[in-house]
């Protein structure tokens, strides 16, 4: 059996493998096919009463309220201003997408000003409506917890702050900088590090401070690696963000401009090649993606990365480890294996920082340790990124793994494999000192 349903512009075609009855409604499990666009034959099977019937389908546990199965033209679909414009920032809202729960009312009539909620259309499309626990929902949709204040959360635990020599910018590492362009997201992601200044006001940084900026970046010319991050660049109009690019490729010193993002898993809409063509005139460009789970690989999320590779963009990502979203190894090491698919390298896997409002997020450090256990040898290395934690006071990133080296000493060096096997290396130069030594008595003797 087959069965044609259609929810925020998604076309779906859908075999139904198995049905059975929940809180009234027909609920069907499937496997499904989706299409940017409808192809002519299904649109043609589908009328307003079909679709009023569809109202109480779902498949792989998404199940679309009525109302959102109005009918939105295929070009504001694909359109990302149209997206930003209708983002999901009420409380009303919300309820029209998904059974909101308690504690999700809460956190969402609590989330006002800084960190508000703001949900994409199509980053909602692939929320499931029916569980709490969906790691698209529990990344987008506020809870009460954000209010909780644990012992050692800090406002800004990375303190940026305090390694801002010039406003919007932070330096705290020898050779690179962070350019702070805006403070909007295209999604607000609940456990936001910068949870303290993104999306209050949704603000560019002006032309004052970015003059500031060019002019510390020209006296200090150990800095060799500017990244641009936010909020999120990819959200400025095109013609500032060019600009911005095109100030610092005339700064000598500056060898790598990086773009840190999460437009593609959240808005992929933004990703065109008009777009990629303006930032190729600026290579070396290098884009950092936040990516967080398996599902957030869609169709659309495959095009907009192919369109950056193709552009010559060399691709990492990061991903903060989340507690209940990404932190069993099997859910990792999919996202790994995903995303090499696409074209992007692993890059980083965060210990969620100890910021305000995300205790709820956060694992022990033996999780993300066991993970690592998991990949390293277990899979290709190019699917094996490093596990940091980002040291509370402004230590900046401090790799953390499991231990191989077991002993080390008189030039012999104790190892253990990913298998747990015992093996023993001997270093080569100490080797050749002893015998050049023992050599030497010998002739002394002779």
């Amino acid at each position: 059996m087959s069965v044609i349903i259609v929810s925020n512009n998604f076309f779906h075609l859908t075999l139904i493998t198995n049905t059975f009855k929940r809180r009234n409604l027909l609920i069907m499990e499937s496997s499904e096919c989706s299409f940017e666009e409808p192809p002519s034959s299904i649109l043609n099977l589908i009328t307003p009463a079909s679709l009023k019937n569809l109202a109480t389908l779902t498949y792989s546990g998404a199940i679309k309220k009525e109302k959102i199965l109005k009918s939105i033209p295929r070009e504001s679909w694909n359109d990302w201003r149209w997206q930003l414009k209708n983002r999901i920032t009420t409380l009303k809202q919300l309820e029209e997408v998904i059974e909101v729960t308690p504690k999700e009312r809460e956190g969402v009539l609590a989330s006002g000003g800084r960190l508000a909620m703001a949900i994409t259309p199509y980053f909602a499309s692939l929320i499931d409506p029916y569980n709490p626990d969906c790691p698209i929902r529990r990344q987008a949709v506020p809870r009460i917890e954000e209010s909780y204040k644990l012992p050692h959360d800090m406002i800004d635990p990375c303190e940026e702050d305090n390694h801002s020599p010039v406003p919007g910018l932070i330096h705290r590492y020898p050779d690179r900088a962070l350019l702070i362009v805006t403070d909007q997201c295209a999604m607000y992601c609940r456990y936001c590090t910068r949870r303290r200044m993104v999306g209050a006001e949704e603000n560019v940084i002006s032309r004052g401070r970015l003059e500031d900026v060019y002019s510390y970046l020209k006296t200090n010319k150990k800095i060799r690696d500017v990244l641009i991050s936010g909020g999120d660049p990819l959200l400025l109009k095109e013609e500032i963000l060019e600009d911005i690019l095109s100030n610092l490729r005339k700064i000598p010193n500056i060898e790598i401009i990086r773009l840190g993002t999460r437009v593609p898993v959240t808005l992929p809409q933004r990703i065109n090649t008009p777009f990629v063509e303006m930032l190729k005139k600026y290579h070396p460009i290098w884009m950092s993606i936040h990516f967080s789970h398996p599902k957030e690989i869609t169709r659309d999320v495959k095009r907009a990365c192919g369109i950056l590779a193709d552009g010559g963009i060399p691709l990492g990502s990061q991903t903060v480890l989340l507690q209940g979203i990404n932190d069993k190894p099997n859910i990792m090491k999919k996202l790994m294996h995903e995303l090499l698919k696409i074209r992007v390298r692993p890059y980083y896997i965060y210990q969620c920082d100890p910021v305000v409002g995300t205790g709820h997020f956060r694992t022990p450090i033996s999780v993300g340790i066991n993970i690592m256990e998991k990949l390293r040898g277990h899979t290709t290395g190019y699917a094996v990124p490093t596990f940091v934690i980002d040291a509370p006071g402004g230590g900046g990133k401090i790799p953390v793994s499991p231990v191989y080296l077991i002993s080390q000493a008189d030039g012999r060096v104790t190892l253990r494999n990913y298998e747990g096997k015992i093996f023993e290396y001997y270093e080569s130069a100490k080797q050749v000192k002893q015998f050049e030594r023992v050599n030497q008595f010998k002739l002394f003797d002779s």
